[in-house]
C-alpha cells in the first residue's frame, strides 16, 4: 500500500509537469498539493503497517523529486520567463538540485528526532501556494531561492 501511494505520488508530479508545458498552471499547483498529502500518507502507512524497506525509502524519494523538486521548479520557469527567463532558468535548475541534495542527505543521515534542512515537501508546496497567489516576479524567483537554500541549509525542524 504504502509504494502505491509513492506510484500516485509521482504520477501526480508527472501530470502537474505536463500541465506546466500546458500553460495550466493552477491545476499543476493543485496536483503538487495533493501529491504532498499522498506522500504524508505513504510514510504513515509504512510505519503503522511496519512495511518500511530501503526500496521504498529510495522510489519516495524519486517521487518526490519529481513532484516537489522538477515540477515547481518547472512552474516557477514556466510562470516568471520572459524578461526573468535567464534568472528563472537558474532558479529553476538551483530548485532541483538542492532538492535532489536533500534527499541524498536525508537518505543518508535520517536522524529520528528531526529534519536537517526544509523537507522537499514543504518547500516544494509552499513555492507551488506562492506562485498561484502571483505576488509578483522578482518574489516568486527570490522565494524559489531562498527555498532552495532552506533545503540544503542546517536549519533543525522538529519531526511531528
Amino acid at each position: 500500500m504504502p509504494n502505491i501511494c509513492t506510484a500516485a505520488n509521482l504520477l501526480l508530479g508527472v501530470i502537474a509537469l505536463a500541465n506546466v508545458f500546458g500553460c495550466n498552471y493552477n491545476l499543476s499547483v493543485v496536483l503538487i498539493l495533493i501529491a504532498a498529502i499522498i506522500d504524508r500518507a505513504d510514510g504513515m502507512l509504512a510505519r503503522h503497517y511496519n512495511a518500511v524497506t530501503e526500496f521504498g525509502k529510495e522510489f519516495d524519494s524519486l517521487a518526490d523529486l519529481v513532484s516537489f523538486g522538477v515540477a515547481p521548479g518547472a512552474l516557477l520557469y514556466s510562470t516568471v520567463a520572459g524578461e526573468w527567463s535567464p534568472a528563472a532558468l537558474v532558479c529553476f535548475g538551483a530548485f532541483a538540485l538542492c532538492g535532489g541534495l536533500r534527499l541524498a542527505r536525508y537518505n543518508l543521515c535520517e536522524s529520528p528526532a528531526y529534519f536537517q534542512g526544509v523537507p522537499i515537501t514543504i518547500a516544494g508546496s509552499l513555492l507551488a501556494i506562492i506562485i498561484y497567489f502571483q505576488p509578483g516576479q522578482a518574489f516568486i524567483l527570490g522565494s524559489g531561492f531562498l527555498l532552495a537554500l532552506a533545503m540544503i541549509s542546517n536549519i533543525r525542524i522538529p519531526k511531528i
